[in-house]
């Protein structure tokens, strides 16, 4: 007799082997992201299908605190957007009250403003190559190089406004006080200090075979692409565009000045970190020719200013080369001591524009690198 065991159920069917996408969140208090930023990765293993920037989380009022106070007691609200270096941001902001009301600079003031400006400029990027060696991999003695140098760059602006994150020194018409009597030999020696850490960064950095090829290729940006979203600063150039406000639209004694314009060749990650570091060099370049033609003594502070600064109806919009783009001041005065309008063009907010299309289609370790190669600064992002 022969025996018919029952047929044994399917258990298994073929919806049991499709892949289902995960949502990864990084941030907003993720160690690796400048700030205070969150993206949502939605990822198909380990290939990233779709990202979407989340922002706001530092957002302060800019705009309509400056609104609400008159056009000096706003100063203290724009040192604070882009505070890696918020010098500046002060030289924008009040370069542009200056062209709305009409007030001229003392010509000593304005080599000051250039070399404040060029010194903060060397303080944001050094920030960005010490932070970029750990975003890129286990490379921590970067932040060593950076800080070490990013300490005497704070130094040197205390002894010159009485603080180190937020000085605010620049004022409209001028500066609030004139140099320490010792600043070009302190100044020069800071300087070189920076030429040392940007030599150590180099042979860490360029000179390191797993850097370079984590970096090369990786979220390449076209020239015609970066413009179409509004992208500027060193991401612009490292597309091989050599487009800088300094040249472009000089202002200042910037047409007095000898420099070049670093630009990359594919606008990739390693062109970005290249860009940023030659850059430093030609700030250094800057800052030794201002200290060399500054004149000697005078006015750093034009002296017919009003004690209570009342402009008249119009408007203006002034952009400057700040450390992460074009960092644009619209100023509106429809009468009195204080603006009707005050907008800010954020740099890094429009770079963050190009975020989602660098990192879809990547791994989900390299998104943390393709954010960090944009150099944001979120108190800047989100005013």
């Amino acid at each position: 007799m022969s025996i018919h065991w029952p047929e044994a159920p399917n258990l298994v069917s073929e919806a049991d082997f499709d892949t289902v996408d995960m949502t990864i969140n990084v941030g907003p208090q993720h160690p690796a992201t400048h700030g205070v930023f969150r993206m949502v990765l939605t990822v198909d293993g380990e290939v990233v299908v779709d990202c979407e920037p989340y922002i706001g989380y530092l957002h302060r009022g800019l705009e309509k605190l400056s609104e609400h106070n008159d056009y000096r007691q706003a100063m203290g609200f724009w040192d604070r957007t882009d505070y890696l270096a918020g010098i500046t941001c002060e030289v924008a902001y009040c370069m542009a009250v200056e062209k709305l009301s009409g007030i001229a600079v003392p010509e000593r003031a304005e080599y000051i403003r250039v070399i404040m400006a060029e010194l903060g400029r060397i303080n944001s990027h050094l920030m960005f190559l010490g932070a970029f060696g750990t975003d890129v991999g286990s490379m921590g003695t970067t932040f060593s190089y950076a800080f070490r140098e990013r300490e005497k760059v704070y130094d040197l602006f205390e002894e010159v406004a009485g603080d180190r994150l937020f000085p605010t020194y620049i004022r409209v018409g001028g500066v609030s006080m004139d140099l320490p009597d010792n600043f070009e030999q302190r100044c020069r020696w800071v300087l070189s200090g920076v030429q040392q850490g940007l030599e150590d960064l180099d042979g860490l950095l360029t000179g390191n075979e797993v850097f370079v090829e984590r970096c090369r290729g990786l979220a390449p940006m076209t020239t015609e692409r970066a413009i179409a979203l509004g992208i500027t600063g060193p991401i612009l150039r490292a597309t091989g565009m050599p487009w800088d406000l300094r040249r472009a639209e000089p202002y200042g004694v910037y047409p007095r000045l000898d420099f070049d314009i670093p630009i990359g060749r594919s606008g990739d990650i390693f062109d970005r970190f290249w860009v940023r570091m030659a850059e430093v060099h030609q700030s250094i370049r800057i800052i030794e020719q201002c200290l060399k033609d500054i004149p000697k003594g005078g006015l750093v502070l034009n002296p017919d200013l009003p004690k209570t600064l009342r402009i008249d109806e119009g408007e203006c919009y002034f952009r400057y080369e700040g450390t992460k783009g074009e960092y644009g001041v619209f100023a509106q005065s429809k009468g009195g001591n204080k603006p009707y309008r005050m907008k800010l063009r954020s740099p890094s907010f429009c770079n963050l524009s190009a975020l989602r299309e660098m990192v879809v289609g990547t791994y989900v370790a390299d998104a943390v690198v393709i954010l960090g190669s944009l150099d944001i600064v979120l108190g800047e992002v989100d005013k």
